[in-house]
């Protein structure tokens, strides 16, 4: 073969591998690790709140990008297996949701995929990242202040059941962040001069076990912890309220949707929206380290009226002239 024949057959042989190795790297592959249960519908998760910040950014599932779901479903011992897992199919990112827990398992994982976490009450606190200002490592992502908004809601539901003497709160001890929940709540009850009994569930059994001994108590309402596990069981958790009449209040306002009293928090849609443009943005080329640290500055307040009125509950004007919501 002449030598010029031989360079034009090697160029068009390289012409041809371009568009596939292009093809290859235009598409990224996106982990998704979290505490919760996968939605009834698979067709949801192409909808949800991360893909449509992705979508801001340009990356659309099955286009130019596909995504990897690990779900703990409310057991977080799972969660360091399953981080392991996608990080040894060598993801381009992870997104960590469920707050802490999640985090630090993808976190101790990995400290080369960028990972962007949604949720989880002091990222700085929890070692999470260095500061907020300036992450540092391959972590970025969004926090919920849950800790804070927890001992907000005891202050909240105390409005809803005058001079209690007893407030229940009820905890997931399988979570990493529980025993600090616990002891900040069980100190703005001391200060407002009542007791905190604290109930104990990590399966739906324990749910009901749980609120089958809150007569026992006497307490005049109940908190329950800001957990992925209990959202995923929230239809479980409202209708057990409702049939032992329990006064309770929720971190986000799908419990007061489904039914529950009142329900403070952050806008979770929105934080999984913001997370979705930070990870496209990192998927361009941005580094976690620069992106700093984002804490929610409004707050959700839903109160459902149908559920006061039928636990004879009168809801105080400023409760309501607060809320963001009120279902009727």
């Amino acid at each position: 073969m002449h030598r010029r024949s031989f360079i034009a057959l090697l160029g068009a042989a390289m012409a041809a591998v371009r568009p596939l190795h292009a093809q290859q790297k235009a598409t990224a592959v996106i982990g998704y690790l979290s505490v919760s249960s996968p939605p009834a519908n698979p067709a949801d998760l192409g909808r949800g709140p991360v893909h449509q910040g992705l979508s801001e950014t340009g990356f659309v599932e099955g286009e130019n990008m596909v995504s990897e779901y690990r779900w703990a479903e409310g057991h977080y011992q799972r969660l360091p297996a399953l981080a392991a897992d996608l990080v040894s199919r060598n993801v381009d990112l992870i997104i960590a949701n469920g707050g802490t827990p999640p985090t630090l398992a993808a976190k101790n994982a990995t400290s080369t995929i960028p990972i962007v976490f949604i949720g989880g009450g002091d990222p700085v606190g929890f070692g999470v990242v260095a500061s907020l200002a300036h992450p540092g490592g391959n972590l970025t992502g969004f926090g919920n202040l849950t800790l804070d908004l927890t001992a907000k809601r005891l202050e909240l539901l105390c409005l809803l059941v005058p001079e209690p003497t007893k407030i229940a709160f009820l905890v997931n001890p399988d979570n990493e962040m529980t025993e600090q929940t616990v002891k900040i709540v069980q100190d703005a009850a001391r200060k407002k001069g009542f007791q905190l009994p604290v109930l104990k569930a990590v399966t739906e059994a324990e749910i009901d076990t749980a609120f089958a001994s809150f007569g026992q108590l006497q307490a005049g309402g109940l908190v329950v912890e800001a957990d992925a596990f209990f959202v995923s069981r929230r239809g479980q958790l409202v209708a057990l309220a409702s049939r032992y009449a329990v006064p309770a209040i929720y971190e986000d306002r799908r419990f007061a949707a489904a039914g529950g009293l009142i329900s403070y928090g952050t806008d979770n849609e929105a934080l999984a929206r913001q997370a979705g443009v930070y990870a496209g943005r990192i998927l361009k080329g941005a580094k976690p380290a620069d992106l700093p640290v984002q804490q929610p500055t409004t707050f959700q307040l839903v109160v459902n009226l149908n559920t006061a009125n039928a636990l004879g509950i009168t809801v105080p004007p400023s409760i309501l002239a607060r809320a963001d919501e009120v279902i009727e």
